[in-house]
């Protein structure tokens, strides 16, 4: 016996040795951590499929993975004498085709039974996932449905053909691992029951990943394009639109059938995987690595959900990066919305087979085409497609997260009521950048210059940048975001009631505002920092942009442990390393310069790097917003009450949360804000006083600057309120209408700015003053008459001497100079 198994080894051995001569595997989770494999505990994998070749894979990977051995007995007394086993047994001929069923082999048999009579004996059972070329079904394909690893089941000769064609990209999923005690607990005294729940178990599992990895089946372009013009919805806008215009149906069925066949992508996986290659290409030579982020939320959630990718917009890699991070996790890339604009020679029909569908920047004025807009993304949900979109609308050129656009978010809410069968799931996505490609050209707009359209002869000059070096990159995944539980709290019956194409109930509105504050607050809540971000933050806090090297290092030490200390979110990821390793990162990338001094070199910001180095403090500052708020209350008073911190926080609190996106609801902020305040008072911020009262730190100390510099974190969003309130008391209660206090609002921040010498271009972006003065109308602190004028009561001028705690001496009279309040 020992010298047959010895023989059939060799000869296994060969035969692996053989195929991976042709072969070549991407692999995920093989590796003991990411599959929490207890070492006191036996391992038993488990393949879906009988097939030799997806056996020498498996051996292979484990092989080179250093995992528990599959080729040897179970390591157990009186155990099988195998570490792995197949789920179905191959019923037919060797080259019959061999039709798959869900017959339990003698190995899984043989497993069940040990774990019955070994209760005390536990197995962990990791089922291992392969796919030869990962590519979905498409209809009235037939090469694919030959070649290509698909839902279908292949047989021997089929699978010759597969492994010879798509061998070279064939992906491994190691999974977690089952406890086979826990399954067959519940069935002590009855086998069967207990191999069918296992069966079951693995089955459900196997279906789940197929489902993630491949994506539901494609269908053929040409018959998605003509079944969107075939719908209900879209067949009653032709007749509409005929009728409006008084043009012949058949005119406008044709302009449908053009709007379909302009919005749809045309996914090919042959495009992807060249994408897949020449963008692995692309990061190597532009970037220094990518972190990839608590991925597994996307893997649960994809294997059920139809799933919404909603990450920040801050470069045009983040669309084409998100899909390769999720390609190369064992994920289908998503269907991604694109603007019409990216649809040009060339780039257009590479990106729409990468898995783009365009869309036009407005269509509220044609019915038709929103439509067939609407009707294409609810085929995308129902079918059980991922999609991608930006709920920001563009890209941001400040570095903050952009108010979200309801346009998309609503289309998803209303595809969902009228069909809720495939759950919808959103996940956030974070995507930090060390150093954003388009940085230079967002500093030309911020001051005014007009945006360049995107054009070929565009990205042949962006192409000139590849030999630069962009530092490394994030993508975090955050908390993943039910759309039918956020229903649930905005309306509790919408499962109840019927939805049609065009039925908008009145509730829809406040479901999408909820939707987008949960959205823009998860990718906040998903935010790396990273050691370009932590160097700008605390060299744009000082008067000067420098400071002595020494210094610096120990700032950001101590900014960092802060950080620590009460962590914003458990999806919040932290650079490595320490301050120093930062300061040397920074000057290498460029971005800050050294001034030898024989007390000690000064690093400092210059020229337009100061500028542009607001760009990624704006990235992280939400994270200190609530801190650097309650040290700033101190700016200009040496002691306050806790009540009072606590109450003048809590008065900023609904503003910076509207601007920052900050998570913590109005039911939690002040627990939060007092866990703060402890947390201050635990690093020597605040000090704590007698009877209740907080103080600053003593002038001239560490810890005073420390907090001086803290509080320049988010002084200058203090700073364009105070502004706000100033006008307004100028002028009077129902004097000005919205539109007239943003504009005298944004001329007098950009006056200061040149007055004050601050580098930072949001400071008189329009979009935070409007985005104010309408949270101050939310709140009731502004009403609108009948004549469209902002009036206020008393409070508002409680409130506008309360800010005047944070402000500098020289920018309280700049203000009133302008304004001519009295002093």
């Amino acid at each position: 016996m020992r010298l047959y198994q010895g023989i059939r080894s060799l000869i296994l051995s060969l035969f692996r040795k053989i195929l991976f001569l042709w072969v070549r595997t991407d692999v995920s989770g093989n590796t003991l951590e990411a599959l929490g494999l207890d070492p006191d505990k036996p391992v038993c994998y488990v393949l879906q499929y009988s097939s030799l070749s997806s056996r020498l894979v498996l051996e292979q990977e484990v092989i080179h993975a250093r995992l528990p051995g599959a080729t040897d007995s179970l390591p157990v007394k009186n155990g099988p004498a195998h570490s792995f086993f197949y789920l179905y047994k191959r019923i037919g001929g060797p080259f019959s085709g061999g039709r798959q069923t869900p017959v339990p082999t003698k190995e899984f048999t043989g497993l069940v039974q040990f774990g019955l009579e070994h209760p005390e004996q536990d197995v962990q059972i990791v089922p291992v996932s392969l796919f030869w070329g990962r590519s979905p079904d498409k209809e009235k394909s037939l090469v694919k449905l030959l070649l290509s690893d698909t839902w279908s089941v292949a047989g021997r000769l089929q699978k010759f053909l597969i492994i010879l064609v798509h061998g070279r990209n064939t992906y491994v999923q190691f999974n977690q691992p089952l406890s086979l005690k826990q399954v067959v607990d519940e069935y002590r005294n009855n086998e069967e029951k207990a191999k069918r729940k296992l069966a079951r178990i693995l089955r459900t599992h196997f279906r789940r990943v197929r489902q993630a990895v491949l994506g539901p089946d494609l269908s053929h372009r040409r018959t998605l394009v003509e079944g969107l013009v075939r719908t209900q919805a879209v067949k009653e806008a032709i007749r509409e639109t005929a009728a409006k215009d008084d043009i012949p149906p058949e005119k406008v069925r044709a302009k449908a059938y053009k709007y379909a066949d302009e919005i749809a992508a045309s996914m090919s996986i042959v495009t992807i995987r060249f994408l897949e290659l020449a963008l692995a290409w692309l990061w190597n030579r532009i970037y220094n690595g990518i972190a990839v982020n608590n991925i597994k939320v996307a893997k649960e959630v994809a294997q059920d959900h139809a799933v919404v990718y909603v990450p920040c917009h801050r470069s045009h890699i983040d669309y084409l990066l998100l899909s390769y991070v999720l390609y190369k996790n064992g994920l289908m890339p998503p269907h991604i919305a694109a603007g019409i604009n990216l649809n040009m020679p060339i780039v257009g029909p590479i990106l729409r087979r990468g898995g783009a569908f365009f869309m036009r920047r407005s269509f509220r004025d044609n019915p038709l085409y929103a439509t067939v807009f609407n009707e294409y993304m609810h085929v995308m949900f129902t079918r059980g497609y991922s999609v991608e979109y930006f709920v920001e609308g563009g890209r941001s050129r400040t570095g903050r997260m952009l108010p979200p656009r309801p346009g998309m978010l609503s289309m998803t809410v209303r595809s969902f009521l009228r069909d809720h069968r495939k759950p919808i799931v959103f996940v956030p996505v974070y995507i930090g950048y060390e150093k954003v490609m388009e940085g230079r050209s967002y500093l030309g707009e911020l001051r005014g210059k007009k945006k360049q359209k995107e054009s070929v002869f565009g990205l042949a000059k962006t192409a000139r940048k590849l030999t630069n070096s962009f530092g490394r990159v994030a993508v975090n995944f955050g908390d993943a975001i039910p759309l039918a539980d956020v229903l649930d709290e905005v309306h509790e019956s919408w499962r109840s009631e019927a939805y049609d194409a065009e039925y908008r109930p009145t509730w829809l509105t406040e479901a999408v505002d909820e939707l987008s504050k949960r959205v823009a607050s998860n990718i906040n809540a998903s935010v790396a920092v990273n050691p370009i971000g932590m160097t700008a933050t605390v060299l744009l806090g000082t008067e000067r942009l420098a400071m002595d090297e020494g210094q610096l290092i120990r700032l950001m030490d101590q900014y960092a442990h802060l950080l620590r200390a009460y962590p914003y979110a458990n999806t919040v990821t932290l650079p490595e390393g320490s301050a120093r390793d930062w300061v040397a990162y920074c000057e290498n990338m460029g971005l800050i310069t050294r001034q030898p001094q024989k007390l000690g070199d000064i690093i400092a910001l210059e020229g337009a790097n100061a500028i542009l180095m607001t760009y990624y403090r704006n990235n992280i500052q939400h994270l200190f917003a609530l801190p650097a708020l309650i040290v700033s209350l101190f700016e200009n008073k040496t002691s306050l009450r806790r009540d009072k911190v606590l109450f003048l926080t809590s008065v900023a609190y609904p503003y910076l949360q509207s601007e920052l996106f900050l998570k913590f609801g109005q039911d939690e902020v002040e627990s939060v804000i007092n866990k703060w305040i402890d947390v201050l008072i635990d690093q020597g911020l605040v000090i704590q006083l007698d009877d209740e009262r907080l103080g600053r730190p003593e002038e001239g100390t560490e810890a005073m600057l420390r907090a001086r510099i803290l509080s320049r974190f988010i002084i200058q969003t203090l700073e364009r309120y105070h502004i706000t309130l100033g006008i307004l008391r100028k002028y009077g209660s129902g004097k000005l209408t919205a539109a007239e206090l943003e504009e005298q609002s944004t001329l007098l921040a950009e006056r200061m700015s040149i007055l004050f010498g601050l580098n930072a271009p949001e400071f008189f972006d329009k979009t935070l003053f409007r985005n104010f003065i309408a949270n101050m109308q939310k709140t009731g602190v502004l009403t609108t008459d009948d004549n469209g004028l902002l009036c206020y009561g008393e409070g508002l001028d409680e409130v506008a001497e309360d800010a005047r705690l944070v402000l500098s001496v020289e920018k309280r009279q700049a203000i009133q100079q302008v304004t001519m309040l009295d002093a």
